[in-house]
């Protein structure tokens, strides 16, 4: 399906398309666009990460160090899960009958629920082993999965692949081969569009409303797992659990969006009840930039009107000879406790 001709009948009836899926280098090396684009998904989401680490309590270097052990882990996951689930067109799980087919990742074959698999547990122990808090790496992953999401679905579309059933949808996309042409819905420009206007939505909310780590890490999984979830029932290529009937990355969508969802309203709750979190609280170094929720602090009673004024009272302390204690400068405010974030 690689040389099929793309069309988009909304766009007219004489357009279309022909992109290669792959380019030539170095006397013949081949390179499949889908890489390419995988690649330039990641970089913008290392480049996002560069530029909002500081806001979510995190240096550039920890970003690194986290990155590193994330995208090695979300590559292996992401060809496991791939080769354990995928059965071929009887029914055969080849990739466990020959295991070396495995390690074959060029022939293709990842699947990115593995791959966020993957990456959040390469976190969760590297976190362990620098001992610290795990919810702060994974709310800037979900920022970055979402422009990686996005722009890798791209590669999709030089592949022609993850597409959905035949429809006649005012979008659909036209795959002509051989003279003949099916039009398909383009899942993989819907799930491109959610993941996008999701990353927007929690960027913008990110600057002013987040109250606590690992908040736009369970906002990523209800977002992301509702959209999937739709989108996953009219894709034609759907990895199965139960062939012809329950479609495993459908059914995780499902779970992670109510399960993500339950936790989310937990937490909500817990924050007006200043209750513990099933999360991390936001510490000093981060919370800048954000419209923080406070509780009143324990301020001093004002002084009663008949007081003396502070200055009248340091003048009467040195008449009597006293030691006198300095008036606060002005603009300066004693130092409290701050209301919980």
């Amino acid at each position: 399906m690689r040389e099929a001709v793309i069309s988009f009948p909304m766009f007219g009836e004489n357009f279309s398309l022909n992109p290669p899926a792959s380019i030539h280098i170095f006397g013949g090396f081949e390179i499949y666009y889908y890489g390419i684009i995988i690649a330039l998904g990641l970089l913008l989401a290392v480049f996002y990460a560069s530029r909002v680490c500081t806001r979510f309590g995190m240096t550039m270097d920890a970003v690194y160090d986290y990155l590193i052990w994330a995208v090695i882990a979300a590559v292996v996951g992401a060809r496991l899960y791939y080769c354990l689930i995928y059965t071929d067109a009887s029914g055969v799980r080849s990739y466990l009958r020959d295991p070396a087919s495995i390690l074959r990742i060029r022939d293709g074959g990842l699947a990115i629920y593995g791959g966020v698999i993957g990456a959040a547990l390469a976190l969760l122990l590297r976190a362990r082993a620098r001992k610290e808090s795990v919810w702060k790496p994974l709310d800037i992953m979900a920022l970055g999965l979402l422009i990686g999401q996005s722009v890798g679905r791209w590669g999709n579309f030089f592949n022609r692949e993850a597409y959905g059933y035949e429809t006649d949808i005012f979008c659909r996309m036209g795959l002509t081969l051989y003279g003949s042409t099916v039009y398909v819905h383009p899942t993989f420009l819907y799930e491109s569009l959610w993941n996008a206007l999701g990353f927007v939505l929690l960027h913008f909310h990110s600057k002013k409303y987040r109250r606590y780590q690992g908040q736009y890490f369970l906002l990523y999984l209800i977002w992301y797992g509702f959209g999937r979830m739709l989108i996953e029932g009219l894709r034609s290529d759907s990895l199965w659990l139960v062939p012809g009937s329950l479609r495993i990355s459908q059914l995780l969508a499902a779970l992670t969006f109510v399960l993500a969802g339950v936790l989310y309203l937990i937490n909500r709750s817990r924050l007006e009840l200043h209750m513990p979190l099933i999360a991390g609280k936001l510490d000093s170094d981060d919370t800048d930039g954000i419209i923080m929720e406070s509780a009143p602090s324990d301020a001093s009673p004002e002084a009663p009107e008949d007081s003396a004024p502070a200055g009248d009272a340091v003048e009467e302390s040195e008449e009597a000879g006293g030691d006198a204690v300095a008036p606060p400068e002005a603009g300066e405010a004693p130092h409290g406790d701050g209301g919980e974030a």
